[in-house]
């Protein structure tokens, strides 16, 4: 499901509310979610899961293609650890 998919949806499930307000709500639900991890937060939505940034150090990488030795710098990448309600949906319990 892609975002479109996802605001059409809630759009339908709650005819009372404009296709543009639900745009609005979802848009800004993710740009919250975004600038929390950009300030290194938590953010846990119960049941669904938790995201939060981790550190990757840095390291000394090969280039797959001559063999090379390239220095990767420190970089902060997205991590998401589902919630055992997902986990358990998702395994049919």
């Amino acid at each position: 499901m892609i975002r479109s998919e996802l605001i059409q949806k809630i759009a339908e499930d709650n005819p009372h509310l404009y296709q543009r307000d639900v745009e609005r709500i979802v848009n800004s639900i993710f740009e919250e979610i975004i600038a929390a991890m950009a300030r290194g937060d938590r953010v846990e939505l119960r049941g669904f899961g938790a995201f939060s940034v981790k550190k990757r150090d840095a390291r000394t990488g090969r280039n797959p293609r001559t063999g090379e030795s390239v220095d990767v710098s420190e970089k902060y990448v997205p991590f998401f650890k589902t919630g055992k309600l997902l986990r358990d949906r998702l395994n049919g319990k």
